[in-house]
């Protein structure tokens, strides 16, 4: 069966349940069946068939998911494109995939070729033939680019079926639950981790075109959101709200968080305000769900990514591929259900990547005794200094351990006489003032004298990604390559 099974389900089992709140409006499970119906005709009549793709620009819209499970029904594919990008880049996207159609967002009509949503919104009685399946791929996701060009990753619908059922066991998932979703849906964080997940449940989900601090905390007190997931940027632009310690979060049941390294004290400073907040790891090749932290170790655990995914696998192998024992850090593969088929277009990075039935994630890491996973860096980010290898999140979480520090990033800079050496970028908070040497003075006695930045640049800003990951090749081009 496709996935638009899902919602035809909960139409019969509850009709009249809210799926989606979006601006003001809810959309019931019945209403949102026959959106996707009468979207997957007008497709169809427009020529969509399986595996084909259908692109949407846009910021985040009911009509999203409606595609999703329309495409889901003709075997298709969804493409949603980072609005974020420059039209340059968009275009390249685009050009990449190649879709059959591109529904087109009003306030981005001038920046890609496409159709207007008022197609889909069309009243037709017409049934397409269903001609989706579990192997059938539905999801093009573009990863970031954080790191070179934007490649898309290909998620068939049993890899989204599979990510619902471990999200469900990560966060106790009901249909009594409500999921705010701020994260762009061109992103699997913000379409997978708890969104799709919520549907297959018969949740509902408040869905916010943009993420906005003020409005997100609004909605979690007036909507008595119990799950949402904020990446770190987020919960920080939270936290700093004057509402923020005064705000009702008792309907809150835990927060989830990932997209980079999460320091424990991170954790525990948001956890202050009494919510749970708990971690996930994954990519966007693993849909993303491989890890996660569950409520019961929130605290306990602070810090670690957490255990393997009900039906995924995880293990840390060294340069021989061989698996590490506790405490050894290695680099993290994953396989299971959830796991991308691979790249589009792309059969040699595929190959490369997936060798094995094995997803080479790039990341570093380690488990600890009770098979608790800690990340501790990209494995092109690592740093190797005099012979010493060096994880940035490390020193960086010395550096915001600073009241005075708002934002930090270390990275390597080509040395002759250590081969890397250390530099730190750091943004300082509003109204405050911190010297090089005070930087400098944090580390002593607190970490190896190797791994201490031997300089530091001061910055109005990190640039960031759309999930907020830290752009270091810019930081790089702005400090690394400096004189």
């Amino acid at each position: 069966m496709d996935l638009s099974h899902w919602i035809e389900r909960h139409a019969r089992f509850a009709p009249g349940a809210v799926a989606i709140r979006f601006e003001g409006a809810e959309i019931s499970y019945a209403e949102l069946a026959r959106r996707i119906q009468g979207a997957a005709a007008v497709l169809a009549e427009r020529g969509v068939k399986r595996g084909d793709a259908v692109a949407w620009l846009g910021v985040n819209h009911p009509m999203v998911l409606v595609l999703l499970f329309a495409c889901a029904r003709l075997g298709a594919m969804l493409v949603p494109l980072n609005w974020r990008l420059a039209p340059p880049e968009i275009a390249r996207v685009a050009a990449d995939c190649a879709p059959k159609l591109v529904l087109v967002e009003k306030s981005f009509a001038g920046v890609l070729p496409g159709l207007g949503l008022e197609i889909l919104e069309a009243h037709t009685d017409c049934s397409p033939e269903r001609a989706g399946g579990e192997d059938s791929p539905l999801l093009l996701c573009y990863t970031s680019g954080s790191t070179g060009a934007p490649k898309g990753v290909v998620l068939t619908q049993r890899a989204i079926l599979w990510n619902a059922v471990n999200s469900t066991h990560m966060h106790d998932l009901t249909s009594a639950d409500r999921v705010l979703t701020t994260l762009p849906l061109f992103h699997v964080g913000g379409m997978n981790i708890q969104t799709t997940p919520a549907l297959h449940a018969g949740a509902s989900v408040t869905l916010h075109a943009k993420f906005d601090a003020a409005a997100a905390l609004e909605a979690i007190e007036r909507e008595r959101i119990t799950l949402a997931v904020l990446v770190p940027a987020q919960l920080s632009a939270l936290m700093a709200l004057p509402r923020w310690q005064s705000a009702d979060l008792s309907s809150l049941r835990m927060i989830s968080t990932g997209s980079t390294i999460v320091s424990e004290a991170f954790v525990r400073k948001v956890s202050a305000r009494g919510v749970s907040v708990i971690q996930v790891y994954g990519s966007t090749e693993t849909c993303p769900v491989a890890a996660y932290v569950r409520a019961g170790d929130a605290l306990r655990k602070a810090g670690s990514a957490g255990v393997p995914a009900l039906h995924c696998e995880v293990k840390v192998v060294g340069e021989d591929g061989a698996a590490l024992p506790p405490g050894r850090d290695g680099e993290i593969l994953v396989r299971g259900p959830n796991v991308a088929a691979g790249y589009w277009n792309a059969p040699e990075e595929t190959a490369r990547a997936f060798a094995g039935g094995w997803y080479r994630s790039g990341d570093l890491g380690h488990f600890d005794g009770e098979g608790h996973l800690y990340v501790v860096a990209r494995k092109t980010e690592m740093i190797i200094s005099g012979g010493e290898n060096i994880y940035p999140a490390e020193v960086e979480s010395v550096l915001l351990e600073c009241a005075a520090i708002e934002e930090a990033c270390v990275l390597g800079k080509p040395d002759a006489r250590w081969g890397e050496k250390l530099v730190a970028a750091v943004v300082v908070k509003a109204g405050c003032r911190v010297t090089r040497g005070e930087v400098m003075g944090l580390f002593e006695g607190r970490l190896a004298r190797y791994k201490h930045p031997k300089d530091v640049h001061f910055l109005e800003r990190l640039p960031r990604t759309a999930l907020g990951k830290v752009r270091k090749e810019d930081v790089r081009a702005a400090i690394v390559e400096a004189p």
